[in-house]
């Protein structure tokens, strides 16, 4: 079989209830081997950290999603210190910039992305980015502040800024969003691309697939499906696109190597505390 590697699965979302345990057995059973759960904000740490200590397969990432950056305060910062002092993340996650919402105070989002840039260039950990809108504005920061790669989630933007961020290291991630036979541009860049820069993610339950009924959550064991339509569009089999995709992430993230476990200490908060990210 096949195996897949989900670099962005926010498994913890309230969507899924408390049947994370199920989602993961069905994962696991399509070919999905390894999945990277982003937190986004301060109060979804423990539940992200927890999920990750009870299931192998689960890698953790610790960061403060730039939609959530209007309730956040500096000593979420040092919180977030804390939980990467302690070994076991892959990335710092889910940071970036959203400017396609415009009551968002742009400033504010911009602080507390450069601080969390500080933070993955202090414990040499990639990022996972979020872009919407705001990809020069991103470049800038990661020109100005030398983090060691990453992957820029949920990749819209053009091929010129693809190429920026291949430059600085950065994978591109593709998912649902790409299953859209309307979705020509963003088709074509997942066809033209090199393949060494690409990676897989859900960000289940969001980015819902054209096969999926409307309303019903995304899931990480739709990866390999997704994952066939990209392969078909490039005109290459299945089985090496995922052998090269599994190869990217694990480049970017090295997921061949366990969690860290110097600090694994359960939290034992409700399992299920995550709203998820809508437009991810």
């Amino acid at each position: 079989m096949n195996a897949f590697i989900d670099t962005h699965c926010h498994l913890d979302a309230a969507e899924f209830g408390h049947n994370q345990a199920e989602i993961l057995r069905d994962a696991l059973a399509a070919g999905v081997s390894h999945l990277v759960v982003p937190a986004v904000e301060r109060a979804n740490f423990a539940s992200v950290h927890n999920l990750c200590a009870q299931h192998s397969a689960c890698y953790p990432a610790y960061g403060i999603h730039p939609m959530f950056t209007g309730k956040a305060s500096p000593d979420d910062l040092d919180v977030l210190h804390d939980y990467l002092s302690r070994g076991c993340a892959v990335a710092v996650g889910e940071i970036g910039l959203d400017y396609y919402i415009k009551d968002y105070d742009q400033v504010r989002q911009e602080y507390f992305f450069i601080e969390q840039l500080k933070l993955a260039h202090e414990f040499e950990l990639p990022v996972l980015l979020h872009t919407r809108s705001s990809v020069d504005t991103v470049l800038k920061h990661l020109r100005q502040n030398e983090v060691c790669g990453g992957i820029a989630h949920a990749f819209s933007g053009s091929p010129q800024q693809a190429d920026e961020l291949i430059k600085l290291g950065f994978k591109l991630g593709f998912g649902g969003a790409a299953t859209y036979s309307r979705a020509t541009r963003l088709r074509a860049l997942a066809t033209t691309l090199p393949l060494s820069c690409i990676v897989l993610e859900t960000d289940a339950p969001d980015m819902r697939p054209e096969f999926i009924a409307r309303g019903q959550p995304n899931k990480p064991e739709y990866l390999p499906r997704i994952a066939q339509i990209l392969a078909d569009l490039r005109g290459i089999t299945l089985a090496r696109f995922a052998e090269e995709t599994t190869t990217n992430a694990n480049a970017i993230l090295n997921l061949s190597a366990p969690p860290g476990t110097s600090d694994m200490t359960l939290l034992l908060p409700p399992a299920s505390t995550q709203t998820s990210v809508k437009g991810d």
